[in-house]
């Protein structure tokens, strides 16, 4: 993953653009059904981008984005990460034109989805049910929503255009090619209107549509039936709930009505019942999710042992991680609990979560204590860690202090976290030889460079025996 003064400096010009003309209304979805998803700061961008073509309706002035950090208060690399999140949940398209000494970018605005396709979406419904809470949802949904005329009390007396209008039919050859070219667009203009909102397109890697349909009978779903609209719910019930293709096979039978054609609704529903049946009434959970790609360090084709337990710990999901650790035995609810809450409360990504997991059982004797989670947690989310290099890294740095921490939930007494402690705790193999404070380690990290690859690449074959090879690579 390239870092982001390698994709945009403060030098680098902009315009903004949109795809037709935004309307105030587009604000009240932005705060209340997009915000909760992508945050505040997310939002400040897209409207004071939105606020730079107000005057000049669909193109704004170039400026530098020296000057954008200015307006908003905010470096570049929040900047550079905000846009990120617009581009993925649809609100922006971006585009760059590479010059000698420079980059020009244009901004294009995408309009926001309207209340009636957010709400109904399948995948954005259900994650900012579980962001804000079901009181909350219910609250917005209610916002959204007015009372429907019944056809039932009123009769649709509406007149068509022809009952209306008449036409005098005028002969084709009387348009003259100076009309035709008069009522023509042509290229390089577009007429100010308004756009639809592109809906989100998450389609799971794992995924195999092929195996899907021909595990699907002509004779049971006609192939006709999965239009593009049905495929794209597919795809994205099964990035949502984690589904596989053959588990997917029984929620699409679910779904059939009598013309042989497949309900969306039923769809989502099926796909929802069968996800809080397996999960004991649950909706999909932040434990399952994996390091965000805008915040992965490791390289494509990992080189070195750390570069390889990196790259682990930013492409496996703490629950998996949990269950690595426990030889795949399934975590205890508490487990699950304990680290769902930190994820959700703290905001911390998984491939942080991973190495806090790491870190605190081997201080505590491969136990998960809840209040020692979360008060590591609290302390990496004041220090913003992002990335799990950063997060390796303040483990390393911070190494005493958790240690003091450990021993005090351990004798349950509030000096002996004052208590210089006896360094014979175990700890996780990537930490370095010394810490930043001077002392050695115990005789578990002594050593040479290459006792240290072995411990690491041990680690790697103990959590996932069925994925790594001899030489500690991902097959």
């Amino acid at each position: 993953m390239a870092q982001h003064w390698q994709e945009l400096l403060p030098i680098d010009r902009y315009a903004v653009t949109a795809n037709g003309l935004l309307h105030d209304y587009d604000r009240k979805v932005l705060t209340f059904l997009y915000q909760p998803l992508i945050g505040a700061s997310c939002v400040s961008l897209y409207m004071t981008l939105w606020a730079e073509l107000e005057e000049n309706r669909l193109w704004s002035e170039s400026h530098s984005h020296h000057s954008l950090m200015n307006f908003m208060e905010m470096n570049l690399k929040a900047i550079y990460e905000n846009r990120l999140k617009l581009e993925g949940i649809g609100l922006l398209k971006t585009f760059v034109k590479k010059e000698e000494d420079r980059r020009s970018f244009i901004y294009e605005l995408q309009p926001s989805l309207t209340p009636e396709q957010f709400l109904s979406d399948g995948m954005l419904n259900i994650y900012l049910y579980r962001k804000i809470g079901k009181s909350q949802y219910l609250r917005v949904k209610r916002f959204f929503t007015e009372k429907a005329i019944h056809d039932s009390e009123f009769a649709n007396v509406t007149k068509a255009f022809q009952d209306v209008f008449s036409s005098g039919h005028p002969s084709i050859h009387s348009i003259d090619e100076e009309t035709k070219q008069d009522t023509s667009i042509t290229d390089g203009e577009r007429l100010i209107g308004r756009a639809d909102g592109n809906s989100i397109k998450a389609e799971p890697i794992d995924f195999n549509f092929d195996l899907l349909l021909a595990g699907l009978h002509e004779s049971l779903v006609a192939k006709s039936a999965f239009t593009h609209q049905v495929k794209e719910a597919v795809k994205n019930l099964a990035f949502l709930y984690g589904m596989d293709a053959l588990q997917m096979k029984n929620i699409i039978l679910s779904a059939i009505t009598e013309n042989n054609e497949i309900d969306l609704e039923e769809l989502r529903k099926a796909a929802r019942d069968w996800y809080q049946f397996e999960n004991h009434d649950k909706l999909p959970a932040l434990i399952e999710k994996t390091q965000p790609v805008i915040y992965q360090t490791s390289k494509q084709e990992p080189e070195t042992m750390e570069e390889r337990l990196i790259h682990y710990f930013e492409t496996t999901s703490p629950l998996q991680f949990l269950r690595d650790k426990s030889g795949g035995a399934e975590p205890s609810k508490a487990d699950i609990k304990i680290i769902e809450d930190v994820m959700f409360q703290q905001k911390l990504n998984p491939g942080v979560v991973n190495v806090l997991i790491d870190n605190v059982l081997q201080k505590t004797d491969m136990k998960l204590t809840k209040n020692y989670v979360e008060k590591i947690a609290s302390h990496w989310a004041r220090k913003n860690i992002k990335t799990v290099k950063d997060a390796m890294e303040l483990a390393k740095m911070e190494h005493r202090q958790y240690a003091e921490w450990a021993e005090a939930k351990k004798t349950g007494k509030q000096t002996a976290a004052k208590k210089k402690p006896i360094r014979t705790e175990v700890i996780p193999e990537w930490f370095d030889g010394d810490d930043k404070a001077g002392n050695t380690k115990p005789s578990k990290t002594d050593g040479s460079q290459e006792l240290k690859k072995l411990e690491i690449e041990a680690m790697l074959k103990k959590l996932r025996p069925h994925e790594v090879d001899e030489h500690g690579e991902n097959k």
